[in-house]
């Protein structure tokens, strides 16, 4: 604990320090709150940033700062009351920068904003305040001119993740090719592959645009007040340029789903339109500010396509011996893969309902 205040002190003054203890059960960075004396309420969140996941440091933190800069002076020239609570902040550290290298690791603090609630449970009435935010939060940012870098390259380019796919079954290093079942889904993959790689084609041709986006658009990705009004969209580290497509399919991807990610019994697997209906209200009204027809009514495309790219990530790691993402028992990743391909055959199914509603 003694390394985490000195680690501190180097963003506040170390002698106000009265507790560093853990904060919540991030699944890529550790976190802390820190509370000061004199202060029954956390004042302040540490955190160490994992650089195995965000390689580039100071391009993260040059993102969310341009980011959280640009909001906040938006909402200033707009009057808007209590910018602190709508906009995350971090503080310099003696180094100048809002991150500092000790020991190998990465550190950065940001205000604590206090009062505030997250919430895990994806309802039609949180998925349409996810839709609004997510959208409100990408129009804030349409005249950001700072440069922002791409935190993760090819983070969703699905040609990339096809790409390895192709590199995993040429390989078969752990010879599940034998498997009928596993060559059943490499044929399954391949034979729409062309037709999901529309994004990146339009975006070859010029015609569809990249946009700053979130890029992990979850519900607990925001904050509210005691009142259930959003404060502000947090966990910024994602922040980079996409297509629209990335927020609005990625949460429709895990927030649609009636089943679970990795859920072994698929009969529990379908698409949950009025969760996709609340979300796209929001999204639309969030966005009716830059959204082009061609984003507009490619939107049904990107509820597939999500589910679709993160089958094709699991498969490839489970094709490749497991050596991505952690598994429970042996045969974990397959099982992701068909409740993924599951849920992309479900979203298939509604895609003339979506289109109905989004391109009348």
């Amino acid at each position: 604990m003694n390394e985490l205040f000195a680690i501190a002190g180097h963003f506040i003054d170390p002698n106000t320090i009265e507790d560093i203890t853990p904060l919540g059960n991030g699944l890529i960075n550790d976190t802390y709150k820190i509370v000061v004396k004199g202060d029954a309420k956390p004042k302040y969140v540490l955190q160490r940033i994992n650089n195995a996941v965000f390689t580039d440091v100071d391009m993260l933190q040059n993102n969310i700062e341009a980011v959280t800069n640009h909001i906040r002076k938006k909402y200033e020239s707009q009057g808007i009351a209590d910018i602190n609570r709508r906009v995350l902040h971090f503080l310099k550290a003696d180094t100048g920068k809002t991150y500092i290298l000790e020991n190998e690791n990465y550190w950065r603090v940001m205000d604590f904003i206090t009062d505030s609630y997250t919430y895990e449970a994806v309802t039609p009435e949180y998925a349409y305040y996810a839709g609004r935010s997510f959208g409100d939060f990408e129009s804030l940012l349409t005249d950001l001119e700072t440069p922002i870098g791409e935190i993760i390259p090819d983070f969703h380019n699905i040609e990339f993740r096809l790409k390895q796919l192709d590199e995993a079954v040429a390989e078969d290093k752990v010879g599940r090719l034998n498997d009928p079942e596993v060559q059943a889904y490499v044929d399954k993959i391949k034979a729409v592959a062309d037709e999901m790689c529309l994004g990146e084609r339009l975006y070859r041709e010029g015609k569809l645009p990249k946009r700053i986006c979130h890029c992990d658009t979850k519900v607990n990705n925001m904050l509210f007040d005691k009142e259930g009004n959003v404060l502000c969209v947090i966990d910024l580290d994602t922040v980079m340029p996409s297509f629209v497509f990335s927020d609005f399919g990625d949460f429709l991807r895990s927030a649609a789903n009636t089943g679970a990610e990795d859920d072994p019994d698929l009969d529990n697997i379908h698409f949950n339109m009025e969760v996709f209906k609340a979300f796209a209200k929001g999204y639309l009204e969030g966005t009716k500010s830059f959204l082009l027809p061609i984003e507009k009514e490619n939107l049904p495309y990107a509820a597939t396509l999500f589910p679709y790219m993160q089958a094709v990530r699991f498969f490839a790691d489970y094709i490749n011996g497991d050596t991505y993402y952690k598994i429970r028992y042996p045969e974990h990743n397959m099982v992701r893969t068909r409740a993924q391909w599951k849920l992309y055959e479900e979203a298939v199914k509604c895609l003339p309902e979506m289109k109905q509603m989004l391109v009348p």
